[in-house]
């Protein structure tokens, strides 16, 4: 949450806060007054107790003033973060990443030691005369601790005055390309939080350092990304930058205005939410050329008043699709998204963006454990994402079984298990709850793994544990739709586990009508998948125990059914996948002949190692 947003929340009882934080005031004609912020007698400091102003307050000894988050700040000497957090134990709200959960940390980072070689820049060295030609001053030079090395610029990237991340820029070019280098190992991290005033609500976001450094010098508090523009890994800072980011009421993009500026634009919203996120169009391609060219400040302050709101406009002519259009001609939907790990299905169904995918089948026949297994499959060998909510089954166990699923055998050593872990750390995402889950808290945690870290596949498991009644029709319809507008929203894989109805009979697997509850689940899905195994098969094998010689009917056939009753998308098959299961593993193979495989290579020195 953003502190306008908790701060309208405080002000919806600001009577109660203005009394927690200033207990020796008193009430006067629909004001809290005191004599300031430490709590003296007076009436110097008033709080706005209702109306439109509500949660306003002002100092008038002081000058001091602001919303009830600044109140916050000021009488408990915090800063803006530590005054959010405060503010956010007061209501009651809970962090969204406080309900996903990985295995261990997706990677560890070394700290950069800083060379001897990199110094304050000298007077009239080269850098700071190539800085000063830039438009900059010394004053900034020193609010971002720019530092020197030779012939070389060097960015100190700094969270709470601790090194995080040490870049170097060239003075000079080798065949008109720029010469960088960054320290090791290290971690993702925004340039300049060391030059952001404690109180500012509002950022601006850069393509480079030199940019960050003239907006801040104008008066816009400014970060740079560290790795430029363009988009997917150039934009991992995000994952680490994320919750800082929180602070901010708006987050301006002013990066570079060409295909790579743009492209980070829109990862960058994308990640960070278009609700808060404004482009500035700057009159000239970055901020440094506008310091440079001495842009007058108030067409400078035009551009950011008439940054564009990223809301979505539902009257859109077609020319806004025919990008959408020739990638679809280039990589047509039934090559798009996420194939099945069999060669056989590869064309026949695909699991694609902004859809949602409903799995059926009778209790105990695998869909549960099928759809793991196309995860586990999908995540370590693709490095597709996942996030899974299975609210039947404790974490521990599902994890088990993966693990199982991921190293073909049914009993992996310890140090087996790890190096699977690895291979999963950084793609696997468990939403950590057990019976019945609150969807709107659900979702609200599976924006924040979509936005941060990338998540692309979502599992509910299941349907029956989001606390709707099996006859209660519309909100199973509210379910699904707040589920597919999640899908279509974050552009990802939703997979909703539905039970059947309950059958008199196994034999026969379950088709889309069979699923319970009302038809707008199945209806509004984009593809409907079955689950089924081959029980007849099973009982035949059994008597074949005791009659070898006698004459089968189902042992050709596969051990479970995939069946495909609705695909919306792609090439919309509908059809039957046979499938052979191995129950010292879990893994599904495509062909009788397959034997389970491993998806992580172990040997016995890594063994002997563990």
């Amino acid at each position: 949450m953003t502190p306008s947003e908790l701060s309208r929340m405080l002000a919806n009882d600001a009577e109660r806060v203005a009394r927690n934080l200033l207990p020796n005031g008193k009430k006067a004609s629909g004001e809290w007054k005191i004599g300031n912020v430490e709590g003296d007698a007076g009436q110097s400091l008033s709080v706005e107790l209702s109306g439109e102003h509500a949660g306003r307050w002002k100092d008038f000894a002081t000058g001091e003033g602001g919303d009830l988050i600044d109140l916050f700040m000021a009488v408990n000497r915090v800063t803006l973060p530590e005054a959010i957090q405060q503010a956010k134990q007061y209501l009651g709200v809970k962090d969204d990443r406080d309900r996903v959960r990985t295995t261990k940390p997706k990677q560890s980072f070394k700290r950069p030691e800083r060379p001897a070689s990199v110094i304050k820049p000298k007077p009239a060295s080269p850098v700071r005369e190539y800085l000063h030609g830039r438009g900059l001053t010394d004053a900034t030079l020193d609010a971002f601790r720019v530092a020197e090395d030779g012939r070389f610029i060097v960015f100190p990237f700094l969270r709470d005055n601790e090194l995080v991340f040490l870049k170097w820029l060239g003075l000079d070019r080798e065949n008109g390309k720029k010469k960088i280098r960054a320290s090791a190992e290290s971690e993702p991290c925004l340039f300049g939080w060391q030059a952001i005033p404690a109180n500012a609500r509002s950022v601006t976001i850069t393509e480079g350092e030199i940019d960050a450094m003239s907006a801040s010098q104008s008066g816009y508090p400014a970060l740079s990304v560290p790795f430029g523009g363009g988009a997917g890994e150039k934009q991992r800072w995000i994952e680490y930058e994320y919750d800082r980011l929180q602070r901010f009421d708006v987050i301006y993009l002013a990066m570079d205005n060409d295909e790579a500026g743009n492209e980070g634009t829109q990862e960058i919203i994308k990640r960070l939410g278009r609700e808060r996120c404004m482009i500035v169009r700057l009159p000239s391609k970055d901020w440094n050329e506008c310091l440079q060219a001495s842009i007058p400040d108030d067409v400078i302050a035009d551009c950011y008043a008439n940054a564009e709101s990223l809301d979505p406009d539902k009257l859109v002519g077609v020319d806004a699709y025919a990008d959408d259009l020739h990638r679809l001609l280039d990589n047509p939907m039934e090559t798009s998204g996420l194939g099945l790990p069999w060669d056989k299905a590869e064309h026949l169904i695909r699991l694609r963006g902004s859809e949602t995918t409903i799995w059926t089948g009778w209790n105990g026949h695998g869909k549960s454990q099928l759809l793991g297994f196309i995860a586990v499959s999908s995540l370590i060998k693709e490095r597709v994402p996942f996030c899974i909510a299975s609210m039947e089954m404790k974490p521990g166990i599902n994890l088990l079984r993966m693990v199982r699923q991921a190293a073909g055998i049914g009993t992996p050593s310890h140090g087996y298990a790890d190096a699977i872990l690895d291979a999963m750390r950084g793609n696997l995402w468990i939403y950590d709850q057990l019976d019945n889950a609150d969807i709107v808290e659900m979702l609200s945690a599976f924006k924040y793994a979509a936005k941060r870290y990338g998540v692309k596949h979502f599992i509910v498991d299941s349907l029956a544990k989001l606390g709707i009644g099996e006859e209660d029709y519309d909100g199973q319809k509210k379910a699904i739709n707040a589920l597919t507008n999640f899908a279509h929203e974050l552009d990802v894989h939703v997979h909703l586990v539905a039970h059947p109805r309950k059958g008199m009979d196994e034999d026969r697997p379950p088709n889309k009508m069979d699923v319970r509850g009302g038809a707008s689940l199945t209806d509004m899905a984009d593809n409907v998948i079955t689950v089924w195994r081959n029980k007849p098969k099973e009982r035949e094998a059994e008597k074949m125990e005791k009659d070898p010689d006698m004459e089968t009917k189902h042992q050709d056939e596969g051990d479970v059914r995939l069946i495909v009753s609705k695909q919306r998308g792609g090439t919309a098959w509908e059809g039957t996948i046979a499938l052979w299961f191995d129950r010292a593993s879990f893994q599904y193979m495509g062909r009788e002949s397959h034997k389970p495989q491993p998806m992580v290579a172990y040997n016995n020195r890594q063994e002997a190692a563990a």
